[in-house]
């Protein structure tokens, strides 16, 4: 049995942080272990907070590194230091709640590594009104047979639309295949609200770009070669990688922020725990912005009352 690792100690911001089995190999493309990791987060400090902040989280935990079991976990531990800050969410469907992470700082971060965190999920709303979001979320999930330059394609349809209604988004990849575009939004809406002036921007995009998009609500229906413009991320519970997270993949990858000028030259794999620190310390939080360009969704629910949207089912 290979012997586990003296623990290290960090002091982060006005906290310590202690750190067990640091060299455990959590990415095994390149070697990066959990301390690896958590001087990632430390490097990006600044981004990962500002994506994270006020917000449920919920935590993809590896406890053995990414090649092991994946768990995913929304309640805060009993035995978490006392100044980590959470917030209560509600489940009504199960009649249940949940403690989750409300991270403040970058400490937050650095303890939920700790607990063999790799992925952070938040809500697209904070805790000052769980109920009212604050934030749209257009992913741009690629079917099987759909190709990256296609997913670049809608991203520029997408970025016409949201100009054309005065809008501000902030693109970042998902780590994955796909894009994301984030905008911030006033925090009068429902989630149910949200995610129906979604699915009127969605099927604008699928309008201006039938070959490219589809909005069809059943997997099994939808064409391979297609991207899905996927509205239900708005919904209640539903979370996608932040921005500044890294995935649970052998590679490391990020979710990164972009600017739309780098979206035709982006590749999904530049984006690691390896290449994001120097592009971050060089260029800051590409989304730092992003509060100050709140946008109103009564222009996107007018859409939807045109074109007699209504409220798909809830996704499982």
């Amino acid at each position: 049995m290979a012997q586990k690792s003296a623990a290290v100690e960090l002091e982060v911001g006005p906290h310590t942080v202690r750190i067990s089995n640091p060299d455990r190999v959590y990415f095994p493309a390149r070697g990066e272990t959990k301390l690896d990791l958590v001087n990632y987060y430390l490097s990006v400090g600044d981004g990962i907070v500002n994506a994270l902040r006020e917000r449920p989280c919920m935590l993809h935990r590896f406890p053995s590194g990414v090649a092991g079991e994946k768990v995913h976990q929304k309640r805060v531990p009993n035995g978490a230091p006392p100044w980590l800050e959470t917030v209560r969410v509600t489940f009504p469907r199960y009649n249940r709640h949940a403690d989750e992470l409300c991270v403040t700082d970058v400490a937050h971060v650095a303890w939920a590594v700790q607990m063999s965190t790799v992925e952070f999920h938040p809500w697209n709303s904070r805790r000052a009104d769980t109920e009212k979001p604050d934030e749209w979320r257009i992913d741009l999930d690629p079917m099987p047979d759909c190709g990256f330059d296609r997913v670049r394609r809608v991203a520029h349809v997408a970025h016409e639309v949201l100009d054309e209604l005065g809008a501000v988004g902030w693109p970042k990849t998902s780590g994955g295949r796909g894009l994301h575009v984030y905008v911030r939004i006033e925090p009068r809406w429902s989630f149910t609200d949200v995610r129906r002036a979604a699915l009127a921007f969605a099927r604008e995009v699928e309008r201006r770009a039938p070959d490219d998009v589809t909005t069809t609500w059943w997997r099994k229906d939808r064409d391979p070669r297609t991207l899905f413009v996927d509205y239900n991320q708005n919904a209640r519970d539903h979370t996608i990688a932040s921005a500044y997270s890294v995935r649970g993949n052998p590679e490391g990858t990020v979710s990164a922020p972009i600017r739309w000028d780098e979206v035709d030259a982006a590749e999904p794999g530049d984006f690691t725990i390896a290449t994001v620190p120097a592009r971050f310390a060089e260029l800051g939080d590409l989304h730092a912005g992003i509060d100050d360009a709140v946008f109103s969704l009564e222009p996107l629910l007018e859409w939807a009352d045109r074109d007699g949207v209504e409220d798909p089912p809830e996704p499982d």
